[in-house]
């Protein structure tokens, strides 16, 4: 999401600075694996990752999981109408994508994420240990978790709630209904069965039906 795009649908956002988004990138490659990385995606990233990879699998993360706890004042909502995105937060597993990045592309390809993803605040970057399906190691991956401090964190959020914000939002990148279902069949496309996600496609497919918007 570009700055100008953000600042119009929130022009009071918190916006950080390129410099700011590269400390942020250096300080956390200090303590990178040797070799390749994998990105561990879980969210927008499975379906538009939006970076060079050598080749990916579907991998577990255990004591996260995945939840609507973000809020977005800009891209998927407004700042008078925020909408929610994907975080992980803390507590049981999360199965999503490993992508996995060249030596040599770990830096440019880190700074695509970081500017995306590190833009607008809400996200802390960690390294994580990832397994298969079956709890074989995988790799140390690194990807985005929610931070509980931030000012935007909506993890208390009840699902009636969730639902209005999914069904109703919608910024300069589309609506936040439109996130939801595709991440939902990037999820099915490559069976990972998410059954508290599948209830939330559920119910706000029900809300926007009773809106007359499908």
């Amino acid at each position: 999401m570009g700055m100008l795009l953000a600042r119009q649908d929130d022009p009071a956002i918190w916006l950080s600075s390129e410099a700011e988004r590269a400390a942020s990138l250096n300080a956390f490659l200090k303590y990178r694996p040797a070799g390749d990385i994998c990105v561990f995606a879980y969210g927008s990233l499975i379906w538009n990752p939006a970076i060079k990879t050598m080749d990916q699998c579907v991998a577990r993360l255990s004591g996260w999981h995945r939840l609507f706890c973000l809020s977005m004042t800009a891209g998927r909502g407004t700042a008078a109408l925020p909408g929610l995105a994907l975080g992980l937060d803390h507590g049981g597993d999360c199965l999503g994508i490993a992508y996995r990045i060249a030596q040599k592309d770990v830096q440019s390809e880190l700074s695509i994420l970081w500017s995306r993803e590190m833009l607008l605040g809400g996200y802390i970057p960690k390294w994580v240990e990832i397994t298969d399906q079956d709890g074989h190691p995988v790799a140390n991956a690194m990807t985005f978790v929610i931070d509980p401090s931030h000012r935007n964190y909506a993890g208390d959020l009840s699902t009636p709630a969730i639902i209005r914000r999914l069904a109703t939002a919608a910024g300069s990148w589309g609506s936040a209904a439109d996130y939801l279902f595709r991440t939902l069949a990037a999820l099915r496309e490559r069976q990972i069965h998410d059954a508290h996600q599948e209830k939330i496609g559920v119910l706000v497919t029900s809300a926007l039906q009773c809106a007359g918007q499908v």
